[in-house]
């Protein structure tokens, strides 16, 4: 749970030191008031069961961030609960940065954001647990299944929702849905993007050959 003030405000004291600094306290403790809570409520519930991607921020023990994206069809998110939802870890790229991050420090932050239909979004913090497909299978009832055939999730990252909050449409940009034209699921290489940014030809000091060592 995130640290909070003598007066029991939700958010971190860096937060509530900016809002001292820049004179906003009272403005901030209202949106804490009115707007965040510590449990999803019905509507934001129903939010999330027809969300189609998300946003993760993660960070490892030293405070090193990632941030990655999630997509699939509503649902996908699945809610369990006012204080819990879960959703499937597959291969990807194999690299499982975020799930790398969570062994390291269980907190997440969530980012929904409608695009099509509300133009609204949802912040949801929390903390993590990594459980098996087969394991989260057995305690919890009507997990979605993948929609690609033959496609298994390796994990479920569960998150035990700590704050939930809204993100004002202010600047959100009207989108327009359309149909899918990608292969979806697919895992060929040139379809998903390739080498879109040619990084594999750029030099990178992890892939450098090491400077030759000699008896000093």
């Amino acid at each position: 749970m995130r640290e909070t003030s003598p007066r029991q405000l939700p958010g971190s004291e860096g937060e509530h030191r900016v809002q001292r600094m820049t004179g906003t306290s009272e403005r901030a403790e209202r949106f804490y008031r009115d707007q965040m809570l510590d449990h999803l409520n019905p509507r934001m519930r129903e939010f999330v069961a027809r969300q189609e991607m998300m946003f993760i921020a993660t960070s490892d023990s030293r405070g090193e961030c990632d941030s990655s994206f999630r997509a699939g069809p509503p649902g996908f998110v699945h809610v369990i609960d006012e204080h819990t939802l879960a959703y499937p870890e597959f291969r990807g790229n194999g690299v499982f940065a975020s799930v790398g991050n969570i062994l390291e420090n269980p907190h997440v932050g969530l980012m929904f954001l409608d695009f099509t239909r509300e133009r609204i979004g949802l912040h949801v913090n929390g903390r993590t647990t990594l459980l098996e497909d087969a394991e989260l299978r057995r305690h919890v009832h009507g997990l979605p299944q993948p929609e690609v055939p033959g496609q298994k999730a390796l994990l479920w990252t569960v998150v035990h929702v700590e704050e939930a909050y809204i993100h004002c449409r202010k600047h959100i940009p009207h989108l327009r849905k359309v149909g899918r034209d990608e292969a979806w699921g697919t895992d060929d290489t040139v379809r998903k993007g390739g080498d879109f940014f040619g990084a594999r030809d750029t030099p990178k000091r992890w892939s450098e050959p090491a400077e030759p060592a000699y008896p000093g």
